[in-house]
């Protein structure tokens, strides 16, 4: 797919083994507003037609170590509920509902939903939801925005509870490995 730029939040997402293989990674950094940026940014640049985002996040649904596809993304921390909005619903943005629908790339992944939020999440979201990240609803809203295919895969690396930020980092380099291999079947 030579119209496909790859997005990830951070270099140790990654532990450099895209870039080892010749693959160019563009990194967003944490959080939304750095996602929504940066996948602006990357439209921008490449004129790519697919915005594939490879990434870890947290599960209490999903077994550890696992990847899974994205299918939706909500937001987790959008909470306007006490002007009468549900959680997750970014008021008067019409165009763009509370949920961003994907289509699916990898049939023989699981596909999951994903709740976004500026936030580690170690608990249970607000927003129905089976894995937790801080990017992706972002970038998924850009790319809607702007016409253009957004995949999103994810590594489990933590049960999104009381160890996940240990679990997080230890399980970084088996993630990455886990992603390279994904990314090696597309190209």
């Amino acid at each position: 797919m030579s119209d496909l730029a790859l997005i990830m939040a951070l270099p140790s997402e990654s532990k450099g083994l895209f870039e080892q293989a010749g693959i160019e990674v563009h990194y967003s950094g944490i959080g939304k507003v750095n996602a929504a940026f940066k996948a602006f940014e990357v439209i921008q640049k490449t004129g790519c037609t697919t915005l594939l985002n490879l990434g870890t996040a947290g599960s209490s649904h999903f077994d550890a170590h696992a990847l899974v596809e994205v299918s939706t993304f909500v937001q987790r921390d959008m909470d306007v509920s006490a002007l009468g909005f549900a959680v997750g619903v970014t008021p008067m943005d019409d165009d763009h509902p509370a949920e961003i629908h994907l289509e699916r790339f990898f049939y023989d992944l699981p596909q999951g939903i994903c709740g976004t939020g500026d936030s580690f999440e170690t608990g249970l979201p607000k927003v129905p939801c089976n894995l937790v990240d801080m990017e992706g609803y972002a970038m998924a809203k850009v790319c809607k925005k702007l016409g253009v295919r957004f995949i999103s895969v994810k590594y489990i690396t933590d049960g999104a509870n009381d160890t996940a930020h240990l679990d997080w980092e230890e399980n970084l380099l088996l993630g990455a490995q886990k992603l390279s291999k994904l990314y090696q079947t597309i190209k």
